[in-house]
């Protein structure tokens, strides 16, 4: 069985995350993901574990959430609701009338975005582990040239890059 107690940020790194996700107004994800981060709503004992738990769960909680998935029968937590495909149209009307960020969870929902050029930036953390497997992070099938626009290392050995999307 894997462990990814490797993956666990440090409460640097986890209010650094905090930060850069305070800005979502709404979250899109695929079914597993979704799945994965409802706990944030749904078990208690996240949000009590520390400082920077309990704030990534009130904004978590406080943002709208899209999940896509066509096996998924209902959602679990508020602010939540489930479409059965991803129409990217309905995604540029989205960016037209928002101010806030709309973040993707999950590289094959992140896939769809990015074939419809939906991704104005790009988030990187790398962990200083080789865990090997997976779904890949970026699909195959796309070219975007990236901007460089931050980065910081953490003392965990994590590196975050942040790229804008070159039009």
């Amino acid at each position: 069985m894997a462990r990814y107690n490797w993956a666990e940020p440090d409460e640097e790194l986890h209010q650094f995350v905090n930060d850069l996700e305070r800005t979502a107004g709404t979250y899109l994800y695929g079914r597993r993901m979704y799945e994965t981060m409802a706990g944030w709503e749904t078990d208690p004992s996240f949000a009590v574990t520390s400082p920077s738990m309990r704030d990534f769960a009130q904004i978590w909680q406080a943002a709208d959430k899209l999940v896509y998935s066509r096996t998924l029968q209902s959602v679990s937590t508020a602010r939540t609701h489930l479409q059965r495909d991803f129409v990217p149209e309905a995604i540029r009307q989205l960016k037209g009338t928002t101010e806030d960020d709309i973040l993707i969870g999950g590289p094959a929902l992140a896939a769809h975005a990015f074939r419809a050029g939906l991704v104005d930036q790009c988030h990187f953390f790398l962990s200083p582990i080789v865990a090997g497997g997976g779904k890949e992070g970026l699909p195959r099938d796309v070219r975007l040239e990236l901007e460089l626009e931050d980065q910081r290392r953490f003392p965990n050995g994590t590196a975050f890059l942040q790229y804008r999307t070159r039009t």
